[in-house]
């Protein structure tokens, strides 16, 4: 039998229709096509790659703040002479500018010897909470309903997904939060440091002591060390957004939060429960919207109406003798556990469920009525005080800087007095903000339980990430 042999060509069964054979010029088509596509089907998903320690990822830099003013020497005279010098140049600095020490500051701040590192420009549309939560949902498929669910499987991931949402929502609010903040307490910093560049030159020319400088470096490191917390927050934030994000990628995440828009949305004139509920309807509103309460009641129903109405009687009867008898103890009685002794009782199986069903029922919907109370009434406060800071604590601190601004170019008041309202002032617009965020807050703890989901209270942290102290005065 030859080694080499001819290809036969493929048999048929009878009666079946000819298959044709492979064409031979056609095979290398058919392999491109394969090794075209090998490189897609080895390329490993992004789960795979995320944990892998030798995925190569870029390192992601933090913008460092600017770095605190080093205590320098300063040059005092040695005689009359060196010191009236030293006056005259002073004052031929400030002669240049027609407002003085301030005019001097802002354009040295505005032509630096070195450029500013400038933070990169956003890209794309601004990341909303809504398109937060979406881009979240990617990679949770636990969260998603199924065909072929009961409703008791919805209604357990109905209230996995409400949790979830109101996650998102609420890091997305720290996160824009926090970048708000880091800017205010940036410009806070600022205004100290121009305090300290001033009394520094009123040290040289002699016409300030030490001690007054020295105050004026204290508010500087106070505004550095808000500015470092304030910062510390904002790394916190974004990487709590992007834990739920599913970013793992940290260049990809930083780009991602560079759409962050730059300040919450704006308060609402009034705050309402929703569309279609009134304020007294927003206890049956948390019913409605629980996704087992209904289910609950009916089996409640269903097992109350199995057992005579005399059983029912006669077990609340023994939980009052048990009660009773606990409070006969004395003052150690809350401690101990109350005690049933009708065993008869004890044994009815369908006494049993039905009193089981009627406790969690009650304990469901005097939960769900409690927090329908709270996080309306946290709500309706929450807006109060983010109103009041913005349209009354804001304006009044703007104003009362402008007046400064005036009496300062009437030369009534020093400079010190107009830097220290603008640290008064951007800690006022700060407050304002928290106090914002915290509403936001409410409101999603709100929407969560319209939602089907349970209250969970917002942390309310309203003060400012830095206060205003008094500055020296003088000029």
């Amino acid at each position: 039998m030859p080694v080499f042999r001819r290809p036969l060509p493929p048999r048929t069964p009878a009666g079946s229709p000819h298959r044709p054979s492979v064409r031979v010029p056609f095979a290398p088509l058919w392999w491109a096509a394969l090794l075209c596509a090998a490189p897609a089907l080895a390329q490993p998903s992004a789960a795979l790659r995320a944990a892998d320690p030798a995925t190569p990822v870029p390192a992601v830099t933090v913008p460092a703040l600017p770095p605190a003013t080093p205590a320098q020497p300063l040059e005092l005279p040695t005689d009359i002479e060196r010191a009236r010098a030293i006056w005259q140049q002073a004052n031929a600095q400030v002669a240049e500018f027609p407002r003085g020490h301030i005019d001097i500051l802002r354009w040295e701040a505005q032509n630096p010897g070195t450029p500013a590192t400038k933070t990169p420009a956003s890209t794309g549309s601004a990341l909303d909470a809504a398109e937060a939560v979406r881009i979240s949902l990617r990679q949770r498929p636990a969260l998603f309903a199924h065909a072929g669910m009961n409703a008791l499987e919805r209604a357990e991931v109905q209230r996995t997904y409400v949790a979830h949402v109101q996650a998102v929502h609420s890091a997305w609010t720290q996160a824009v939060t926090a970048r708000h903040s880091l800017r205010l307490m940036t410009d806070a910093l600022s205004a100290a440091r121009t305090g300290v560049a001033l009394g520094q030159r009123m040290v040289q020319a002699g016409n300030w002591s030490q001690a007054k400088l020295m105050r004026e470096q204290v508010q500087e490191a106070a505004a550095q060390q808000a500015a470092a917390r304030a910062q510390q927050a904002q790394t916190s934030a974004d990487e709590q957004l992007a834990r739920l994000l599913g970013l793992w990628d940290g260049a990809a995440m930083a780009e991602l939060l560079q759409r962050l828009p730059p300040s919450l949305p704006a308060l609402p004139e009034q705050v309402t429960p929703g569309p279609g509920i009134s304020p007294a309807d927003v206890e049956a509103a948390a019913l409605r919207s629980h996704p087992t309460l209904t289910w609950q009641r009916t089996e409640a129903r269903r097992q109350l109406a199995a057992v005579p109405p005399e059983r029912l009687v006669a077990w609340h009867q023994a939980v009052d003798a048990a009660l009773k008898t606990d409070t006969a103890a004395g003052q150690d009685a809350p401690w101990t556990t109350p005690q049933i002794s009708n065993l008869p009782l004890l044994r009815d199986h369908a006494l049993e469920r039905a009193v089981k069903a009627e406790s969690a029922l009650l304990q469901t919907a005097t939960e769900r009525r409690s927090m329908a109370r709270e996080a309306w009434a946290q709500l309706q406060a929450q807006h109060a005080s983010a109103r009041h800071a913005q349209d009354v604590r804001v304006p009044l601190h703007t104003t009362l800087e402008q007046e400064t601004l005036l009496r300062y170019n009437g030369m009534l008041q020093s400079t010190w007095d107009l830097l220290t309202q603008a640290r008064e002032r951007l800690a006022a617009i700060d407050a304002a903000h928290q106090a914002r965020r915290d509403f936001w807050l409410a409101h999603a703890a709100w929407q969560a339980l319209l939602a089907g989901g349970d209250y969970q209270s917002p942390g309310i942290s309203s003060a400012p990430a830095g206060g205003a102290s008094t500055a020296p005065q003088g000029h």
